[in-house]
C-alpha cells in the first residue's frame, strides 16, 4: 500500500509531519491494541428500525448468526460512523436514494464494532468531538481560543490529513470480509481512508459541510462535494498549508454532485412547499421543526426561542415540533425552565408507530401546541426529523448538515466555524437565513417569519427553481459515481 501520510495528492509532507503521524498511529495502538492480524467476519442482517422505510442491511462485523449475504451485482455500502447526527443523516440521504433506484444499500457504522480498535479509536475521538461541541457552547473563551481555530483552520491543514492517514490504518481490518468489488460511498473521511487502506476497489468520498478542509481528504477515492465553492477550495487544495501554492487534486478526482438529500424529500418538493403557501394564505398555526444534533449543544437557543413564540402558540399562530433526538434530559430541562410550557406539551416519546403516524396526518391535518420527540434509538432520533421535515413550514438549526436540505431554514449560531459557511451557501441559492448568531437576530428572523408573507413564498419559489436545476440531486448522482465505477 501507498504511504499516504508523506505526499499527498504530489504534495509532500515535512518529516516532522510524518514522524507526528506515525507517533499518532503508535499510541492508538499502544492504546487500543492493533488488530491487523484478525479475520473478522462480516454478515448481513436487516435493519431493524430503518430497513423497511429505505431498504437497509446492516453489515455486522465480528458476529455470527444469521446472514442474508452480500448482493455483489445490487449491493452497495453506506459508510460511516456516528459523530453527532450529521453522518448518519447523510448516510440515510444516500441510502434513501440508492433504495429508490433499485439497490441494496448496506449501513456500515464503523463506530459499531466495540471489539475492533477501528471503534475503540473512533469512539476515542467522538467522546472529544462531543465534549468540545458542549463546552464550545458553555464558554465564549474555549469557543474563540480552541474550538473555533481547531474546526476552521486546524482541520484544514494537510497535515491533519497525514495523521488521519496513519490513524485510519488501524481502521482497516473491518473491512476484512467484505467483499472487495462492492461500491463504497462514505459519508465521513474515516471509512473511505480505511477502505481505501482494506483494499476496497470502488470508493466515493462524500464530503459535507462548503469548507474545504484536509480533514475530508481520502486520496484514492473519488471525492464529491455538494457545491461550486467547496470544489474550487478542494481541487487547489486552497489554504491547506497555509499560503503555500500546492499542486491541485486531479479533475478525475473530484465531482461537484450537487447536495445529499433523501429521495422521499426531493421527490415531494413541490408538494410541501405548496402545502406551506396554502397554510400561510389561510393563516393556520405556522410551524417550526426545532431539531437538537447529537451533540446535544444549543439548548439555551431553543429555550429562549420556545419563550418568545409560547404567545404565539397560546392564540394560535405558531405551532413547535421539537426533536431533542435521543437527549431526553434536553426535553425536561426545558420543561423545567419554560414556565407555561408544560400546559401546551404533547410527547411523541420513544414510540415510532405514534412518531410516523403523526408525521403522516401532518401533512393533511391541523397542528397546534407544542409536540416533543425523543427517541432512545439513533436510527430513530436523526430520521424523526426527515419524517418531521416535511410538514414543518420553518426548519430551525444550526447550519451544519441540514443546511443543505430542501426546506426554508432559520439558521442560530453555528457550533464551529467551518458550518458558517453552509448558512452562506444557504441564503445564496434562497432556501434558508443569514446566521442568526445572537438571540436578538433569531427572534427578529422567527418575527419576520411569523407576520410576514414574502420570506415563507420566496424560500418556497428558490427551493422549487433548486430543484429544477438539479441542485438536490447529489445523492442520485453520487450512487451513480459509485456503480459508475464498479
Amino acid at each position: 500500500m501507498e504511504e499516504k501520510s508523506k505526499v499527498i495528492f504530489g504534495n509532500p509532507m515535512p518529516d516532522k509531519v510524518y514522524r507526528k503521524a506515525v507517533k499518532s498511529k503508535k499510541k492508538y495502538a499502544k492504546k487500543f491494541g492493533d488488530d491487523a492480524g484478525t479475520d473478522y467476519p462480516a454478515i448481513v442482517k436487516k435493519n431493524e428500525y430503518i430497513g423497511d422505510m429505505l431498504g437497509v442491511h446492516d453489515i455486522r462485523v465480528g458476529e455470527t448468526g444469521e446472514n442474508v449475504g452480500f448482493d455483489t451485482e445490487k449491493g452497495i455500502i453506506v459508510g460511516n460512523i456516528r459523530m453527532g447526527f450529521g453522518h448518519y443523516r447523510i448516510s440515510m440521504a444516500i441510502a434513501s436514494a440508492a433504495h429508490s433506484m433499485g439497490y441494496v444499500p448496506y449501513w456500515m457504522d464503523l463506530n459499531s464494532y466495540p471489539q475492533t480498535t477501528c471503534t475503540k479509536v473512533i469512539g476515542a475521538q467522538n467522546d472529544l468531538y462531543s465534549l468540545g461541541s458542549r463546552l464550545s457552547q458553555k464558554s465564549r473563551l474555549f469557543n474563540r481560543l480552541v474550538w473555533e481555530p481547531m474546526n476552521y483552520e486546524g482541520f484544514r491543514k494537510l497535515s491533519y490529513n497525514a495523521a488521519d492517514q496513519k490513524n485510519a490504518e488501524l481502521m482497516a481490518p473491518v473491512y476484512a470480509n467484505v467483499p472487495k468489488e462492492i461500491p463504497v460511498v462514505a459519508t465521513h473521511v474515516w471509512p473511505a481512508q480505511a477502505a481505501i487502506h482494506a483494499g476496497m476497489k470502488h470508493v466515493v468520498n462524500a464530503i459535507p459541510d462548503n469548507w474545504p478542509m484536509a480533514l475530508h481528504l481520502s486520496e484514492g477515492s473519488i471525492h464529491t462535494v455538494q457545491t461550486h465553492y467547496a470544489y474550487q477550495g478542494y481541487r487547489i487544495l486552497n489554504g491547506m498549508q497555509g499560503a503555500d501554492v500546492l499542486r491541485p487534486m486531479p479533475k478525475e478526482d473530484l465531482i461537484y454532485t450537487g447536495h445529499y438529500i433523501d429521495h422521499e424529500l426531493v421527490s415531494n418538493i413541490e408538494a410541501d412547499c405548496e402545502a406551506r403557501r396554502a397554510r400561510k394564505r389561510e393563516k393556520k398555526p405556522m410551524r417550526f421543526l426545532l431539531t437538537i444534533g447529537g451533540a446535544g449543544a444549543q439548548r439555551e437557543i431553543f429555550a429562549s426561542i420556545i419563550k418568545h413564540l409560547l404567545p404565539a402558540i397560546e392564540d394560535g399562530r405558531a405551532a413547535l415540533y421539537v426533536n431533542v433526538g435521543d437527549y431526553r434530559n434536553v426535553w425536561e430541562e426545558l420543561l423545567g425552565e419554560i414556565p407555561g410550557m408544560k400546559k401546551f406539551a404533547m410527547e411523541h416519546f420513544n414510540n415510532w408507530k405514534d412518531t410516523t403516524e403523526f408525521a403522516a396526518q401532518a401533512f393533511t391535518g391541523e397542528v397546534s401546541g407544542i409536540h416533543g420527540f425523543w427517541h432512545e434509538n439513533i436510527f430513530e432520533a436523526v430520521y424523526c426529523t426527515n419524517l418531521l421535515m416535511r410538514s414543518c413550514d420553518v426548519l430551525v438549526t444550526k447550519p451544519s448538515e441540514l443546511a443543505f436540505y430542501p426546506v426554508p431554514k432559520l439558521f442560530i449560531k453555528r457550533v464551529g466555524g467551518h458550518e458558517q459557511w453552509g448558512a452562506i451557501h444557504s441564503a445564496e441559492i434562497g432556501d434558508g437565513t443569514l446566521e442568526c448568531r445572537d438571540i436578538p437576530h433569531t427572534v427578529q428572523m422567527l418575527d419576520l417569519f411569523l407576520n410576514e408573507d414574502a420570506l415563507l413564498n420566496d424560500m418556497c419559489d428558490c427551493i422549487e427553481k433548486n430543484k429544477a436545476a438539479g441542485i438536490y440531486d447529489g445523492a442520485y448522482r453520487v450512487v451513480e459515481l459509485a456503480m459508475e465505477k464498479r
